[in-house]
């Protein structure tokens, strides 16, 4: 059930905002950016600013793996926008979509570097279970993941646990292939301020 908390309660200059936005893009303003307008003061300048770090801060792992560890987590909880989203976001990012419908199909057979794996496979235990211990670590760090690579590792993690239980929450709406495309684009250049 959609909360339509989305559709109203803006501020003038936030719904100016949307309008040239849809003008500009011919694409719907996404959920995820009408929540974070909603409430800035509450919630959308502090998730803009996690988020952004989390995903376009200095870090080992490109802008690809990151977005691809979004859609991930996103997959794990079964969140379907944000799967969408992240998924456009990291096939342009890494310029190969397959490889990000591979990952997501099944990481143990997919075309990614160790790594990279080590690291999906404990953001995943983390997010079903909630919790990982240090064998965990261990695994992630014998992989050869730097432990700076996985603090930056679980900051995507809790940016997206959070995002991805709103979206379902707020019943965010699905875009088409081409908004999810349009979107991407936009993250790749602007990020998530």
């Amino acid at each position: 059930m959609r909360l339509d908390v989305l559709n109203h309660g803006y501020a003038p200059g936030t719904k100016l905002l949307f309008a040239i936005i849809r003008l500009f893009s011919r694409q719907p303003v996404p959920d995820a950016a009408k929540l974070v307008f909603y409430r800035p003061d509450f919630y959308g300048t502090h998730a803009k600013a996690f988020t952004h770090e989390a995903m376009r801060g200095p870090s080992d792992w490109s802008v690809g793996d990151r977005e691809l560890m979004a859609a991930y987590v996103s997959k794990v909880n079964e969140s379907a926008f944000c799967v969408g989203a992240h998924t456009a976001t990291a096939g342009q990012a890494y310029g190969d979509g397959k490889r990000v419908a591979a990952v997501l199909d099944d990481l143990e057979t997919a075309p990614v570097a160790e790594p990279l794996r080590a690291t999906l496979r404990m953001l995943g235990k983390l997010t079903r279970e909630g919790k990982v211990g240090a064998e965990d670590m261990r695994e992630v760090l014998a992989a050869g993941v730097s432990p700076q690579q996985v603090r930056d590792a679980l900051a995507v993690c809790a940016a997206f646990n959070i995002t991805d239980r709103l979206a379902d929450a707020f019943g965010f709406e699905l875009l088409s292939p081409e908004g999810f495309e349009a979107g991407a684009k936009y993250l790749l250049k602007r990020g998530y301020q």
